[in-house]
C-alpha cells in the first residue's frame, strides 16, 4: 500500500500497530509511527492508545510521552497504560504525579489504575501516599474488587505494614490464590516466617491448592530461616504435590539445601533434573562457592560450558569468587574476557567480584583499572577495592580512598571493619578515632565484627588503654575479643597481665582456642618465662584437648631459643609428631641469630630452603646471622644467591601521622617537600649525640646510608625520616608513634633512645616483630635484640 500510494485508514494503522506489539517488532513499530506522523496531525482516541501501548511494551516512554502529548482527547486507558509505562520503568513519582493528573482533569479510575498506582507505593515504600488511594479506593466503590484489594494488600506488605495487610485480607469474602501468595509472601518479606508458615498451613487446610509461586516462596522461606529438617519437609511436599516436575521449584529446592549446608540433597535434586536451565547451575555454583568448596563451584561452571548453558552474571560473579578463594588468576581472566564478550562486565556485580579476584591474586592494580571503569560504584564496589589495597600492603591508598567514598557514599559495617584494618597496620590513630566517632554518631549496631575491629586497632596503634575500655564496655565478648587483647599484651612482652587475663577469661566461661595459646606462648617468649610456657603448651593438650598445630610448635621453638636453650630447641623439634615447616625453622635460625649460633643457624637455614627457597624473611635471618659474627663473606654469599632467584628486599617504609594525615618515608627517598628541614633536624640530633657520653653507642650518619654498620643494611633506617618529620611538624611534647615494614637495627634503636631523650618526647615504633616505646632513653623492650650487637 506504501508502494503504490494507496491512502490507510485509521483502522489499518491500529490493526498494524497491535501486530507490531504483539511480535516486539521495534523497527516495523517504528516506521509506522513515522507514517502516521507525516500523514496525521491529531491523534485520535482509539490510534493514539494502540501508539501509547505498543511504545510501552517497547519501553520507549519518550515517544510514549510525545504520542499522550499529541492526543487531541485521552481516555481512562489512555491514562492507565502510560502511569503504568512510568511505574513499570521506575519513575514512581512521575507515575503517582500522572494520577493525580487523571484525577485533577475529572478522569475517575477504573479497577486497572488502582493495581498501577498502588504497586508504584509499595515500590517507593511511601505508606502515607499508600493509604490515600485506599482512600481512593472506598471512594470510588472499588473496596470488594479482588483485583484491587490484593493489590492493597501487596502495597501495605512492601511497605512493612503487615497488620494493615491481614487486615485486609481476612475481611476479603472472595479470596484468589494471588491473594494468599500476596498474604503469605508478605509476611516473608517482612522476616515474620513462622506467621507465614502458619498461613501457609491454614491455606492447605481450607483445600486451597498452592501453585507455584506459593511453592517457591515458602521454599524461599525456609532458606532464610536455615531450618534443615523444615526444608526437608518441604521437599517431601513438593514431590507428593508434583512439583518437582517444574525446574523453578526445583532450583529454589536447591539454593535451600545449600543455604543449610546440605550439598548432598542438593547434588542429589540436581543430577535428577531432566532439564537444567542457567538459574539451575548457578544456583548449584553458589552452593559450592558459598560453602568453601571452591574447586567443585569451577569444576561445574566447566562442564556446564560443556552442556552449551550459557552463564549469566550470577554464574560470572560467583565462579570468579571461587577463583579468588583458590588464587585461579588464569581461569578469572578468561571468564573477565567472557564477560567483555557477552556484555556482563555491565553488572555492578561481576566488576565487584573481578575486584576482589585481582586484589586477592595480587594484581591490584588491574583490579583499580576494573574499579574505575565502574559508571555507578556502590557500598561494595568501594569496600572491596579498600579491602584490595590494604590486602596488597597498600594502606595508605586504602585510606586515601575512603576519604573519596565519604563524600559520595555512606559507609557500611564492612567497609568501616576494612578500615580501621588499614587504620591498624599504619598505626593512623587520629583517623581510627574519627571512624570510632562516626560509628557513636550514626548509631550503628556494634554487633559482629565492628567492637573487635576498634579494639584491635587501638591495640595495633599502641593504645592499649583505650582498648582495654572497648574491650570491657562490649558486653558481647567472643573468643576474638580476648585473643586480641591477649595478643596485644604479648607482643609488648606483658606476660602477667596475659595470664592474669587468661585467668579471667576460663573464670567467665569463655573456652579458649588455638589462637589464645599461641598468644601465651608468645608472652612468655618474650618476657624469657620458660617454665610458664611449658604449662601453658601443656595445660592446652591436656586440659582443653587443642591438638597443637605448627604455629603452637614454632611459639615453643621460639620461646626455648630465646632463653638460650638452643639444643633442647633442636631436640623439641626433632620429637614434633608433625613435619616441620619453614616457620619452626626460622623461629631456631632467630635464635641463633641472637645467640651467634652459626653452626645450628646453618643447620636450621639448610632445612628451611630446601622447603622454602622464594621468603626473603628467611634470607634475611640468616644475613643478620653471618653479620651478628662479623662473617661478612657469608652475608655476600646469601646476596648473591638472592640475586640468582631474583630475590628483592622491600625498601624500609615506616609511616607517621601528623595532625590526622598518613605520610610515608621510604629509605633512600628525598621527594618529600620537607627533606631538607627533616635533615637539618636529624644532622643537629647526631652531632649532639656523636658528643654524647660513652653509653651511647651506634654515632653512625643518620643521614648517609653508606655509613652506617654493614649490620644493619637491612634496616633502611626510614623511622628515622618519620620521627625527623614529626618532630618539625607538630607541638613539644607530643608523643609520635611510627609504623615501620620492617625490623628496626641496633644503631635506630640506639638513635631513638637519644632522641627520645633529648626532645623529652614519648616515641613508639611498631616495627615487623614488636613494639618499642621510648621514654627518657629507655625503651619499653628493655633492649632486647640489641644489647649483645652493641656491646661489641
Amino acid at each position: 500500500m506504501e508502494e503504490i500510494r494507496v491512502s490507510v485508514d485509521e483502522e489499518t494503522y491500529v490493526s498494524v500497530l497491535r501486530l507490531c506489539e504483539w511480535k516486539r517488532g521495534v523497527e516495523e513499530g517504528n516506521r509506522v509511527y513515522s507514517r502516521i506522523a507525516k500523514s496525521i496531525t491529531h491523534l485520535s482516541i482509539r490510534l493514539g492508545n494502540a501508539l501509547l501501548s505498543m511504545f510501552v511494551r517497547f519501553d520507549n516512554l519518550i515517544d510514549a510521552w510525545f504520542v499522550f502529548g499529541k492526543m487531541s482527547e485521552r481516555d481512562i486507558f489512555s491514562w492507565n497504560v502510560i502511569l503504568g509505562g512510568y511505574a513499570k520503568s521506575g519513575f514512581f513519582d512521575e507515575a503517582l504525579n500522572l494520577y493525580h493528573r487523571m484525577l485533577w482533569v475529572g478522569i475517575k479510575p477504573d479497577v486497572y489504575t488502582f493495581p498501577c498506582v498502588l504497586r508504584t507505593c509499595g515500590g517507593i515504600q511511601d505508606l502515607s501516599r499508600g493509604k490515600e488511594i485506599h482512600v481512593h479506593v472506598i471512594r470510588f466503590g472499588f473496596e470488594s474488587h479482588v483485583d484491587v484489594i490484593n493489590a492493597l494488600i501487596t502495597m501495605y506488605v512492601k511497605c512493612g505494614d503487615v497488620y494493615s495487610a491481614r487486615l485486609l485480607f481476612d475481611k476479603m469474602r472472595k479470596k484468589d490464590r494471588i491473594s494468599w501468595n500476596a498474604m503469605i509472601s508478605g509476611y516473608f518479606e517482612n522476616e515474620e516466617f513462622l506467621e507465614g508458615l502458619n498461613l501457609f498451613l491454614l491455606m492447605q487446610s481450607l483445600e486451597v491448592q498452592p501453585d507455584l509461586m506459593t511453592m517457591t516462596s515458602v521454599i524461599s522461606a525456609s532458606e532464610l530461616l536455615g531450618d534443615e529438617k523444615l526444608g526437608s519437609a518441604i521437599h517431601g511436599y513438593v514431590i507428593k504435590t508434583g512439583f518437582c516436575a517444574d525446574v523453578s521449584v526445583n532450583n529454589s529446592l536447591i539454593q535451600m539445601h545449600c543455604s543449610v549446608g546440605n550439598l548432598v540433597a542438593a547434588e542429589n535434586l540436581f543430577c535428577r533434573m531432566k532439564v537444567r536451565d542457567v538459574v539451575s547451575w548457578t544456583a548449584m555454583i553458589c552452593g559450592y562457592e558459598k560453602n568453601e568448596f571452591p574447586n567443585k563451584a569451577v569444576e561445574s561452571y566447566k562442564q556446564m560450558v560443556v552442556e552449551g548453558v550459557n552463564p549469566d552474571e550470577i554464574t560470572i560473579a560467583s565462579v570468579l569468587s571461587a577463583c579468588s578463594s583458590l588464587g585461579l588468576l588464569d581461569t578469572g581472566i578468561k571468564l573477565h574476557k567472557l564477560a567483555n564478550r557477552a556484555r556482563l562486565i555491565q553488572y555492578t556485580i561481576v566488576r565487584n567480584t573481578l575486584i576482589e579476584m585481582y586484589s586477592k591474586c595480587r594484581l591490584v592494580d588491574k583490579a583499580l583499572e576494573v574499579f574505575k571503569q565502574i559508571p555507578e560504584k556502590n557500598v561494595i564496589s568501594w569496600t572491596n577495592m579498600i579491602f584490595g589495597l590494604r590486602f596488597n600492603n597498600r594502606s595508605l591508598e586504602a585510606l586515601k580512598l575512603f576519604r573519596q567514598m565519604k563524600s559520595s557514599l555512606k559507609p557500611n559495617l564492612v567497609t568501616l571493619v576494612a578500615v580501621l584494618s588499614t587504620c591498624a597496620s599504619l598505626g593512623a590513630l587520629m583517623c581510627g578515632k574519627e571512624i570510632h566517632a562516626h560509628v557513636l554518631r550514626s548509631g550503628l549496631d556494634l554487633d559482629k565484627f565492628l567492637p573487635n575491629s576498634l579494639i584491635d586497632m587501638y591495640v595495633r596503634c599502641g593504645k592499649m588503654g583505650y582498648a582495654w575500655v572497648q574491650f570491657e564496655m562490649y558486653e558481647k565478648k567472643d573468643v576474638s575479643s580476648w585473643n586480641i587483647m591477649l595478643t596485644g599484651f604479648a607482643e609488648r612482652g606483658q606476660v602477667k597481665q596475659a595470664s592474669d587475663l587468661f585467668r579471667r577469661m576460663t573464670v567467665e566461661g569463655v573456652t579458649p582456642d588455638e589462637v589464645t595459646f599461641i598468644a601465651l606462648l608468645c608472652a612468655c617468649s618474650k618476657s624469657g618465662m620458660v617454665n610458664e610456657g611449658r604449662e601453658y603448651f601443656n595445660i592446652m593438650k591436656n586440659l582443653y584437648a587443642i591438638t597443637p598445630n605448627l604455629k603452637h610448635y614454632a611459639c615453643m621453638v621460639d620461646l626455648l631459643g630465646r632463653a638460650g636453650f638452643l639444643q633442647e630447641a633442636l631436640e623439641f623439634i626433632e620429637d614434633m609428631p608433625l613435619k616441620p615447616d619453614p616457620a619452626v625453622w626460622g623461629a631456631l635460625l632467630n635464635a641463633c641469630k641472637i645467640h651467634k649460633n652459626i653452626e645450628l643457624g646453618e643447620l636450621a637455614a639448610k632445612y628451611i630452603f630446601e622447603m622454602d627457597s622464594e621468603s626473603v624473611g628467611y634470607y634475611l635471618l640468616l644475613c643478620n646471622l653471618y653479620s651478628a659474627v662479623g662473617r661478612w663473606c657469608g652475608v655476600a654469599s646469601v646476596r648473591k644467591i638472592m640475586s640468582e632467584n631474583g630475590l628483592t628486599v622491600d625498601p624500609g617504609c615506616s609511616w607517621v601521622e601528623v595532625k590526622g594525615s598518613v605520610h610515608a618515608f621510604l629509605s633512600g627517598d628525598e621527594s618529600h617537600p620537607q627533606i631538607k628541614e627533616i635533615k637539618g633536624v636529624l644532622e643537629g640530633l647526631d652531632e649532639r649525640m656523636n658528643k654524647a657520653s660513652s653509653e651511647i653507642l651506634g654515632s653512625a650518619s643518620l643521614i648517609d646510608k653508606a655509613e652506617t654498620s654493614r649490620a644493619d643494611i637491612f634496616c633502611g633506617h626510614s623511622e628515622r625520616l618519620a620521627v625527623g618529620f614529626a618532630l618539625i611538624n607538630t607541638v613539644p611534647g607530643m608523643p609520635i608513634r611510627v609504623t615501620k615494614n620492617l625490623y628496626m637495627c641496633g644503631s635506630c634503636h640506639n638513635t631513638m633512645k637519644f632522641i627520645s631523650k633529648i626532645v623529652r618526647r614519648e616515641i613508639t615504633v611498631r616495627d615487623t616483630e614488636q613494639f618499642h616505646n621510648f621514654k627518657d632513653g629507655i625503651c619499653s623492650c628493655g633492649d632486647e635484640g640489641y644489647w649483645r650487637k652493641l656491646s661489641e
